[in-house]
């Protein structure tokens, strides 16, 4: 199972992936809105979304969780 975190803060801006969806590596999950750039946040391996722990317009923080992938 693979976590996916924040690599920085800032507003959840876009969903990109729904739960049960089947990613790829490098495939967009989440898109973060900060100082008023976008910054995506990509699966570093394939597999299969569990669960997204976060909403658009949540506010996160640098390393907390926003999705899990597993196998």
């Amino acid at each position: 199972m693979e976590e996916i975190k924040a690599s920085m803060a800032g507003n959840v801006w876009k969903i990109m992936v729904e739960e049960g969806d089947n990613v790829e590596e490098d495939q967009d999950i989440v898109i973060l809105e900060s100082m008023k750039m976008e910054i995506p946040i990509a699966a570093e391996g394939p597999g299969t979304v569990k669960e997204i722990k976060v909403a658009e317009g949540d506010f996160v923080n640098e390393d907390d969780s926003i999705a899990i992938i597993s196998d």
